[in-house]
């Protein structure tokens, strides 16, 4: 009797599990992505500040 009710906890934890498993992924790979896209237009801006300059 007490089975199903011990399989839906279960299940309910596993897939809880995969939840935050996969939003730990994408909350990093969107961490890398934004780091790359705010990082690449301040070099490009300090180099064309010292061309100006130049």
């Amino acid at each position: 009797m007490m089975v199903w009710p011990a399989v839906t906890l279960l299940g309910f934890l596993v897939l809880t599990a995969l939840v935050i498993a996969m939003g730990t992924q994408s909350t990093a790979r969107y961490e890398r992505e934004r780091e790359e896209r705010t990082s690449a237009p301040r070099h490009a801006a300090a180099e064309a500040v010292g061309a100006v300059h130049a």
